[in-house]
């Protein structure tokens, strides 16, 4: 009892500090807890200070892989804010529709959706929030609706990080990884129907909702269909397919007033043409995006092979730090962490941070012929916003190495059981929730899988539940607790100028979170 006590205070303790009313931030209050159960591990539970070091290390190390593409994701979106192509691509969309549902729907929904899949880490409510609200929509019910349609394509955002990342610690195959894929995307899309819409409340009234109801449920087919087609057999793709595939379905259906209303027309409201060329030259780097995805994560072309190459180029003894060695494929491994089985591995052209993001801002600067000033701030920009990212993720993977040290005694198999003993086959109603948590405290679906991962893959194995349906909704949670993320909550609150209306967000996003829970929770039944 004394050893479930002390695994769970400290987690505890997290959220406390995360969501008392003068909060601490993530990059504080992670660090800390990290530290707490650094001593509890050292002098409660006897673990060994050479072994403790080495998983600091590896956990420090990490974060580089998380971070990395969080900095790629935001240099292109500073890229194309700053270069004028995020105005054409808000001018060009509003002659598509006048029609307000259809607006919502094609950038909050479907666009929202597509930059998820390629980027995550909060870079669709940065891109599609700011477009909203230049369209004339009130920016505090943009951000709710931002944060509510953000959910579904989570759990594949940023090339299917929160599932390869996020599960990476669980020594999963990737068959049990694709499996847990397939069932989290089916969740997610039986959840879809429901979700949207109530995003949608936000901002318009229940009347505009139901007169454009076929053109909703169209739209989120347009993208969920393909979603989970693709996640049949990949858990990096069906977020950016699904989305782009949505994205053009959306557009010609609006394009063609399929299932929508005429709008008011208003004389003092004149929509300019915007050239094509203009259109393509703005959303290039969004393409270019895409289409190296594509090309570099399908195994059968061959490049996804070359850049995964683990042909050693050489190896270094580093003397008691371990042994450092590069592939051809620039893959830097280091092993043997302080003379421990403790390792770490980066895989540098895999991860989509120099590729496909750093590319695509290097060609993006000439295309858009950026000035020397322009360039330096999106630089700058880019660091000053993943100083804090940085220290919270380094807390949080070291905080998660610790909480996994002591094999069938650590923290988190001592919590796991705890909560199988407490729930029993009961606990799949309740999985999605803990990864809501996850994400609630940590600002991250990536983060809140790596920290219950474990827990979840714990309890599905001592109860008897399906390791992969666990942690699917473990994956479901971790995406719809973007919703009430406090982190989330400034970040998209910052980009649009909403001071102090934390509290009131969390309030009304809470309960379409809620609701997914329960939706989630009755389909798990079914697979």
């Amino acid at each position: 009892m004394l050893n479930l006590v002390i695994s769970v205070v400290p987690i505890l303790l997290l959220i406390w500090m995360m969501t008392k009313k003068n909060a601490l931030p993530s990059h504080i209050a992670l660090p800390v807890t990290a530290a707490i159960i650094g001593a509890l591990q050292l002098f409660y539970f006897g673990s060994d200070l050479t072994n403790l070091s080495a998983n600091i290390i590896a956990g420090m190390l990490s974060a580089i892989t998380p971070i990395s593409i969080i900095a790629g994701a935001i240099l292109l979106n500073r890229t194309i804010a700053l270069s004028g192509a995020e105005d054409v691509i808000r001018q060009w969309l509003e002659t598509i529709s006048r029609n307000q549902v259809a607006q919502l729907m094609i950038i909050g929904w479907a666009f929202a959706f597509m930059i998820e899949g390629a980027s995550g880490f909060g870079t669709p409510a940065a891109i599609a929030a700011p477009i909203l609200v230049g369209l004339g929509f009130n920016p505090l019910k943009v951000a709710m609706l931002a944060l509510v349609m953000n959910s579904v394509p989570v759990s594949f955002g940023a090339v299917g990080t929160p599932t390869w990342f996020g599960f990476g610690n669980l020594g999963l195959t990737d068959g049990d990884l694709l499996t847990t894929g397939r069932n989290s995307a089916f969740m997610h899309a039986i959840a879809a129907f429901v979700i949207p819409v109530l995003a949608l409340r936000f901002v318009v009234s229940w009347q505009q909702i139901r007169r454009n109801m076929l053109f909703i449920q169209l739209s989120i087919l347009a993208c969920t269909i393909p979603y989970i087609l693709f996640a049949q057999w990949n858990y990096e793709f069906p977020s950016l397919i699904g989305g782009a595939i949505g994205m053009a379905v959306s557009i010609l259906l609006a394009r063609f007033k399929v299932g929508l209303e005429e709008p008011e027309t208003t004389a003092d409201h004149a929509v300019s043409h915007i050239p094509f060329g203009q259109v393509v030259k703005a959303m290039s780097p969004t393409l270019m995006l895409i289409a190296i995805l594509i090309v570099t994560r399908i195994q059968q072309l061959g490049i996804k092979g070359m850049l995964n190459d683990a042909t050693p180029l050489f190896n270094l003894n580093l003397g008691f730090l371990g042994d450092l060695s590069v592939s051809q494929a620039l893959i830097i491994k280091l092993s043997n962490i302080l003379g421990t089985e403790t390792a770490w591995a980066y895989k540098t052209l895999y991860v989509p941070a120099l590729i496909p993001f750093f590319l695509v801002v290097l060609i993006s600067i000439p295309v858009f012929k950026l000035p020397k000033t322009t360039v330096k701030r999106v630089f700058s920009e880019t660091a000053n916003r993943i100083k804090m990212p940085f220290v919270a993720l380094v807390g949080a993977l070291i905080m998660v190495k610790f909480m996994m040290m002591g094999g069938e005694n650590s923290p988190i198999m001592t919590t796991g059981r705890a909560f199988s003993d407490l729930m029993g086959t009961n606990w799949q109603f309740f999985a999605s929730y803990l990864g809501a948590l996850g994400a609630f405290f940590s600002g991250s679906a990536t983060v809140s899988n790596l920290t219950f991962g474990g827990i979840q893959q714990t309890i599905a194995h001592t109860v008897g539940l399906p390791e992969t349906t666990i942690l699917a909704l473990q994956s479901v949670g971790g995406s719809m607790g973007n919703m009430v993320c406090i982190n989330n909550i400034i970040a998209v609150s910052t980009i649009l100028g909403i001071a102090n209306k934390e509290g009131y967000i969390i309030k009304r996003t809470v309960v379409p979170m809620v609701l997914y829970g329960a939706i989630v929770a009755v389909v798990s039944l079914f697979i």
